[in-house]
């Protein structure tokens, strides 16, 4: 009988110990796939977040737990645009709120229309918004084909009217998905007077970014530049605790994991003991009975990791749609939550499988056939 065959009926043969490791191996995959990719997801929306305006890269507040609690004062705005090099740093305030129950997080902007173009903010109807006005907006063309409201229509944000002087477009989703308030509008409905959440900075020509992000770092410790979705955990703690969530689920899983498979294996050897030791009796090497039990195992593996890359798909569609959740969440499948999945499976089975293996390895083929 070929090996392959041999092994594909020792699976079948242990029908219950199969689907036993194998939803071991599956509810592993599910959680760390899950995981990773709402992380990247979460990472993904906040890097859409900072990336609305036309900048060479963005400043926050250091250290806060959301990005969108970041606080910079007219101060440090105004030291910021003095830093040598910058030739201008556009500040705006990012607020959310529910809309209805379609959109729950719906972003505000408050900005200055004097800073829209150069925000990267094109008007394809009506026009921007009075500078002071406290009754206008201007509403992504996203926004307002979602809401159903045009140039002219009533908008109700904040407590209050707004009539929509303009629909306008970013070339971001986020930002086109979004609503975008007179700044002083803004700070007034959150009650954060001459505050803005994030500045957009653009550099001198000629001037390399590298050396104006270490100016401001140096310069205004308390503030922190964005340049890249890996420097997201500078100014959000939230996503570094995400990702170290992930990480550290990842190696619990295969851990755990590797304890189920190599008890479940440990007691197949113990009721195929007769059956090895026949196999070495006549004439099946060491390394080919080891090669059978891993084989068995990495099977076992791939089911279950292809079983919980679909269950995750259906797990995040669900998270996706709860009212926390909509308009912030994108499942992001990256390669690397695959890579991640395969790397868990065979992680777990492999190291459960060590010790068994060895111990079958070492049977003396007269003790084992007389094993009851």
């Amino acid at each position: 009988m070929a090996f392959g065959r041999f092994l594909l009926r020792g699976l079948w043969a242990k029908k219950a110990r199969s689907l036993g490791l194998t939803f071991a191996i599956t509810f592993a995959v599910m959680t760390v796939v899950t995981l990773e990719v709402t992380s990247s997801g979460l990472e993904q929306s906040a890097a859409a977040v900072v990336t609305i305006g036309k900048a060479d890269f963005t400043v926050a507040q250091k250290g806060v737990n959301d990005l969108l609690s970041s606080s910079i004062d007219r101060g440090e705005l105004a030291r910021l645009r003095a830093v040598p090099g910058v030739q201008r740093a556009i500040g705006v305030l990012v607020a959310t709120e529910r809309i209805n129950a379609a959109n729950p997080v719906f972003i505000e902007i408050g900005i200055n229309p004097a800073d829209l173009a150069a925000f990267g903010v094109t008007v394809v109807a009506g026009h921007p918004f009075a500078p002071t006005a406290t009754d206008q907006v201007m509403l992504g063309w996203r926004a307002a084909s979602n809401l159903g409201l045009h140039v002219g229509s009533r908008f109700h944000a904040d407590g209050t009217w707004n009539t929509v002087t303009g629909i306008y477009s970013t070339g971001n989703s986020f930002g086109d998905s979004a609503a975008m308030f007179p700044l002083p509008a803004v700070q007034g409905y959150n009650r954060l007077p001459g505050t803005v959440t994030l500045a957009f900075v653009k550099d001198d020509p000629g001037v390399s970014v590298h050396t104006v992000t270490a100016r401001v770092d140096h310069e205004l410790p308390e503030l922190t530049t964005i340049q890249t979705a890996s420097q997201f955990g500078r100014a959000d703690l939230n996503l570094v605790y995400l990702r170290a969530a992930v990480t550290g689920s990842t190696i619990l899983a295969i851990v755990i994991g590797a304890v189920i498979v190599g008890n479940t294996m440990l007691l197949s050897l113990f009721e195929r003991t007769r059956e090895l030791g026949l196999l070495r009796a006549v004439g099946w090497t060491r390394r080919r009975v080891v090669g059978l039990l891993v084989g068995e195992s990495l099977v076992l593996a791939i089911l279950g990791a292809a079983v919980g890359v679909g269950l995750s798909f259906a797990v995040t569609a669900l998270l996706e749609r709860l009212p926390a959740l909509v308009g912030i969440l994108h499942a992001n499948y990256t390669t690397s939550a695959f890579i991640r999945a395969l790397a868990t499976a065979v992680g777990m089975t492999i190291l459960g499988s060590l010790y068994p293996s060895v111990r079958a390895a070492l049977l003396v083929p007269l003790r084992a056939l007389n094993y009851d």
